[in-house]
């Protein structure tokens, strides 16, 4: 099958947004209805929706996730969710709804929550690990630890993870390209399925990435390129096969 290809949704105060870099104060609107943004995805052929609740991260707990509730019952495609969900409650109320999975950052930093929730929740747990140089950052991308991000990604594999999406916060929003470098570093530590965030900007980037197929890349995920029009979810999807 070709390579999983993912729009992002990304909401702050009910609106899809993007962020340059990760920083808040730096995002650009470009809807105030989350909805039709996502049945426009599904309806240009999208497998998969990503959906970030960005004030959620910040905040440390969902502040959009009516927002999400819409939208998974707006569209028939599954959707992946993270931002903010920080307790087993939260995590609870998430995956009680019929989102596909969701996306521990933070929390998946405590060993022990990261591993009962596997345990209990199986592959609807994926593992975001968001880095600058190669350390691993947490609470919406505003604090470092001292968490390389490879040895980070085996060791949620070894806590029973099947999914990670690797994003260099750098390449993020920028549009200037992936930075390949840092994928191929997580790539090689890992044998579990890695989705690549960050910086896609062409139909050339996706090329580039295809090649990391062979390696474990099993998708991609693509935000702002799609809200500017420097490609589009059908010139994408053909490119992918």
């Amino acid at each position: 099958m070709a390579m999983l290809l993912i729009p992002a949704i990304d909401l702050m105060d009910g609106k899809c947004v993007r962020l340059l870099q990760g920083r808040a104060g730096t995002e650009t609107v470009y809807s105030d209805d989350p909805v039709s943004t996502a049945k426009r995805w599904e309806g240009e052929g999208a497998r998969m929706l990503h959906v970030v609740d960005l004030d959620g991260a910040f905040e440390g707990r969902p502040v959009n996730f009516d927002a999400v509730c819409a939208i998974v019952e707006a569209v028939s495609i599954p959707v992946e969710f993270g931002g903010g969900i920080r307790d087993e409650a939260t995590l609870g109320a998430v995956l009680a709804t019929p989102l596909r999975r969701a996306i521990l950052g933070t929390k998946a930093c405590e060993a022990a929550f990261l591993r009962a929730a596997v345990a209990e929740h199986g592959d609807r747990i994926a593992v975001g690990i968001d880095a600058r140089d190669g350390l691993v950052t947490v609470k919406g991308w505003q604090e470092f630890t001292a968490l390389d991000a490879p040895a980070f990604a085996r060791h949620v594999e070894a806590l029973g993870v099947r999914t990670v999406i690797f994003t260099d916060v750098a390449a993020d929003g920028t549009l200037e390209g992936p930075r390949t470098a840092s994928l191929e570093a997580v790539l090689r530590a890992v044998s579990c399925d890695v989705i690549a965030s960050g910086g896609v900007g062409s139909l050339d980037d996706i090329r580039l990435l295809q090649r990391y197929e062979r390696d474990g890349l099993a998708g991609l995920i693509i935000g702002k390129a799609l809200y500017t029009g420097d490609i589009t979810l059908r010139e994408a999807l053909e490119v992918a096969g």
